[in-house]
C-alpha cells in the first residue's frame, strides 16, 4: 500500500489556515485559537470579522482590553451605545470619544450599525472620511421612544413646534456622515429629526413636528455645502440601497433634487406625527424621484395616485418585488395593488399581526379575483405571494381556539388559491417584528464579563481586567 506524506497543522501555509477558520462558527474558533501562537495570529481575521458591543460598558471595555491594532481586522461593527447609566446617556462628548477611538482603527470596516441615545458631537463626521470599504451603514435609536423619547424637548406650547438640542440626531448630522463615506451602498435611517434650519416652514404648525434648532455648529460638507438636508442622500452617487423609518418626509425638495444614485432598493416608513394622506403623499413624491432604478420597495402607506398604474407613465418600471408592512391598512391593499400595476411586480410579500390574518388573506384574494377579472395584462407576471404573521415587542397574544382555526381556515383558502392560479406562496408564523432581515454575518458580543483568547483577563466583581498580551 502506498505511503502519502503528512503534513502537520503547524507547517501549512498562512492562506490555508486562513481558509480553515473562515469555515468555523464561532465557538470552534475560538478553540482552534488556543492550540498554538501561530494558529492564535490565523485565527484573529476570523475571530474580530464581526463584533456587536451591547453596551456602553462592553463598548469601554473592548477599548481597554483588545489592542488598537486588531481592530483593523473588525469588517462588521454593531454599536448599541446605550447604558443603564443615564449620566453616560447624557454625556455625548464621552460617547463620541469613545466611538471615534473604535473607528479610526477600523481600516476594513464594511458593516456599521449604530445604535444610539440620541446623537453623537458633530465632530464625529470626520472619521467617516477614511473608512474607505465602508459600504453599509445603519443608524437606529437606542431604545424605544416611549422609555427614552429621542427627543427632548427644550420647550413645547401649542403655538410652536418643540425644538430639541442638536444632541439628538438631526437631518444634518446623518446627511453629512453619509456624505462623507466614500463607498456607501446602503443606508438605514431611524427617527431621524427634521432641522429648523431646513423646515423653518414647520414651525409653530400643527402637527408639530419637533425640529433641531442648534445644528448649524455643523460644518459645510466639501461636495453638498450646506444643503445637508435628507432629500440630498440623492446625490450621493454610490448610494443602491435606501431606508427611512419614522422620519418627516415632508420636504419638498425630494421631488426637485438632482438623483445622481441608482436606487435598487427602496424601504420608507410612515411618519408618527403626520396623517395616513400626508404620508402617503410624501411617500409618493419619494417613489417618483427616484423609481425609474428601483426593483424592490417596501411599502407602509397607501398608493392612490394612478400614474403608477400605466406601464408606460408609471416612474417603477423596474419594480420586481413588492414588500407591504404590517402597518400597511388592510383596506387599503386592493386599491394600492390596482394602482401599482403599471410595475412588472413578480413577487409580493406582505407581513401581518396576528389580529389581522383573516382580512388580509381576504383583501389578497379579492385582489387576486381583481386579476383574473382584469386578464394577463394585469399582474401577468406575477409568480408568488408570502404571507409572515408579525409580533411586536417579541410578545404573541393569546388566540383561543376559534380565531385560530378561522385563521387556519383563511390562509388555507388563500394558498389553495394560489395553488389554482398556479402562484408560489408561502406562510409563515409568528415571528418578532423586523425579523425578516437576515444578519449579513455572524457577530461575537463583548460583555463586561467575556473572555476573550486573544488576552489572558481575570474577572472581578463582573468587569473583565486586561492581565497580559
Amino acid at each position: 500500500m502506498a505511503s502519502y506524506p503528512t503534513t502537520s497543522w503547524s507547517s501549512l501555509p498562512v492562506e490555508m489556515k486562513l481558509a480553515v477558520t473562515n469555515s468555523l462558527d464561532e465557538q470552534d474558533i475560538r478553540a482552534l485559537s488556543l492550540v498554538d501562537q501561530s494558529t492564535y495570529s490565523a485565527c484573529l481575521p476570523a475571530l474580530f470579522k464581526n463584533i456587536r458591543l451591547s453596551s456602553c460598558v462592553a463598548l469601554e471595555n473592548f477599548l481597554e482590553n483588545v489592542p488598537r491594532d486588531y481592530h483593523r481586522f473588525i469588517r462588521s461593527l454593531d454599536i448599541c451605545a446605550h447604558s443603564e447609566n443615564e449620566s453616560l446617556n447624557k454625556n455625548h462628548l464621552v460617547l463620541t470619544e469613545l466611538v471615534t477611538s473604535l473607528l479610526v482603527g477600523c481600516r476594513s470596516l464594511e458593516d456599521l450599525t449604530l445604535s444610539i441615545p440620541g446623537s453623537l458631537n458633530y465632530t464625529f463626521v470626520s472619521c467617516f472620511r477614511h473608512l474607505s470599504e465602508l459600504k453599509y451603514l445603519a443608524i437606529c435609536n437606542a431604545v424605544p421612544e416611549e422609555i427614552s423619547p429621542l427627543q427632548v424637548f427644550l420647550h413645547f406650547d401649542f403655538d410652536y413646534s418643540p425644538l430639541t438640542s442638536f444632541r439628538y440626531r438631526s437631518e444634518r448630522f446623518v446627511v453629512s456622515i453619509a456624505a462623507s463615506i466614500p463607498k456607501l451602498e446602503h443606508l438605514s435611517l431611524d427617527c431621524v429629526s427634521r432641522s429648523v434650519m431646513h423646515a423653518p416652514e414647520l414651525h409653530g404648525v400643527y402637527p408639530y413636528v419637533p425640529l433641531v434648532s442648534d445644528d448649524h455648529v455643523i460644518p459645510d460638507h466639501p461636495v453638498l455645502g450646506s444643503d445637508l438636508y435628507l432629500p440630498a442622500l440623492l446625490r450621493i452617487p454610490t448610494l443602491r440601497e435606501l431606508t427611512i423609518q419614522n422620519t418627516h418626509l415632508g420636504d419638498p425638495r425630494w421631488a426637485t433634487e438632482p438623483v445622481a444614485c441608482r436606487l435598487e432598493v427602496l424601504d420608507l416608513g410612515s411618519c408618527c406625527h403626520e396623517d395616513e394622506y400626508s404620508n402617503s403623499k410624501c411617500i409618493q413624491r419619494i417613489m417618483t424621484a427616484v423609481g425609474r432604478t428601483v426593483g424592490e420597495f417596501s411599502l407602509t402607506t397607501s398608493v392612490s395616485d394612478t400614474v403608477f398604474a400605466k406601464p408606460t407613465a408609471t416612474p417603477m418600471q423596474r419594480l420586481r418585488k413588492l414588500h407591504i408592512s404590517p402597518f400597511f391598512p388592510v383596506d387599503d391593499v386592493v386599491d394600492t395593488m390596482a394602482n401599482l400595476a403599471g410595475s412588472p411586480i413578480e413577487s409580493l410579500s406582505m407581513q401581518c399581526f396576528e389580529d389581522d390574518v383573516v382580512d388580509v388573506c381576504t383583501a389578497i384574494e379579492e385582489f387576486l379575483s381583481l386579476r383574473v377579472e382584469r386578464g394577463p395584462n394585469f399582474y401577468g407576471k406575477l409568480s408568488r405571494i408570502d404571507v409572515s404573521i408579525t409580533v411586536q415587542d417579541g410578545f404573541i397574544p393569546a388566540i383561543d381556539a376559534e380565531s385560530n382555526a378561522e385563521r387556519f381556515r383563511a390562509t388555507k383558502h388563500l394558498q389553495e388559491f394560489c395553488r389554482d392560479l398556479r402562484l408560489a406562496s408561502h406562510f409563515q408564523k409568528a415571528s418578532p417584528l423586523g425579523s425578516g432581515r437576515a444578519s449579513r454575518g455572524r457577530s461575537s458580543s463583548f460583555a463586561a464579563d467575556l473572555r476573550w483568547p486573544s488576552i489572558n483577563t481575570s474577572v472581578v466583581d463582573g468587569r473583565s481586567r486586561s492581565m497580559t498580551i
